[in-house]
């Protein structure tokens, strides 16, 4: 079965925050340690099903804040017809609202309007994240939020001990279906958790070094290296990721 089952044994780790004494981060070792690999092109079967070449941006992406949708609008004024499928689209509006209100990006013939098909003469899939390749910066400065980190997910917890105090307790952990809401489970294909995405040369804190610094910062994501080093030093491991075919 190429998909294993949401719920299995992992291994978290806590640690402060070296940036922040208050802050404490809780990090799930299990799924920085295994070998996710973003297969987009190269098997991945697309959350909806039919539609392999969309990968997972058939929903087009929902912006986090203002500062996220400001970001891509200025970032997407920097598209060029010969980069963007959708160019002419794009010169109306990038944004749109779903059936609740909140703003995302335009689903243009089926996805997201930065998407661009096999069938475009320019680069393939998404024009903003080749844009900030072709200009030599890191796609999460240019991509939406939700686009950069998945299938990383950051979340915030507050903590409460009897004495009254608190504790800000950051969690960064594996986006799976369930991340995506109630609809998460209906999904086509899904990577985080199948075995055919688990084949990365790296481990995950390897390989999404520059998504994890900017979810956590610098001196935080170099304990976590050192925690990852550690883990990976001892086997066998104690709760490996079950998609993770060599472990």
């Amino acid at each position: 079965m190429p998909e294993v089952a949401l719920d299995f044994p992992r291994s978290y780790v806590e640690f402060t925050d070296p940036a922040d004494s208050d802050q404490v981060f809780r990090v799930d070792l299990t799924w920085l340690t295994s070998r996710w690999l973003c297969i987009y092109g190269r098997g991945c079967g697309g959350i909806i099903a039919g539609r392999p070449d969309d990968g997972c941006c058939t929903l087009g992406a929902h912006f986090s804040d203002k500062a996220d949708r400001k970001r891509v609008q200025k970032w997407a004024k920097r598209l060029t017809p010969a980069q963007w499928q959708f160019y002419d689209e794009g010169q109306e509006s990038v944004i749109t609202r779903d059936d609740d209100g909140d703003k995302q990006t335009r689903v243009v013939d089926g996805a997201c309007i930065f998407s661009n098909r096999p069938d475009f003469p320019g680069d393939k899939g998404c024009a903003l994240h080749n844009l900030a390749l072709a200009e030599g910066i890191k796609p999460l400065e240019a991509k939406p939020d939700v686009c950069w980190q998945l299938p990383i997910r950051r979340s915030f917890e507050e903590r409460s001990f009897p004495d009254g105090t608190a504790q800000s307790v950051v969690v960064i952990s594996e986006f799976d279906r369930r991340g995506w809401g109630a609809g998460g489970h209906d999904l086509n294909w899904y990577c985080s958790g199948n075995t055919e995405a688990h084949v990365g040369p790296e481990p995950v804190y390897v390989s999404e070094q520059d998504t994890l610094v900017e979810l956590m910062g610098p001196q935080a994501y170099a304990v976590l290296v050192t925690m990852c080093e550690e883990r990976l030093a001892s086997r066998p491991l104690v709760a490996p990721h079950p998609a993770d075919s060599s472990d």
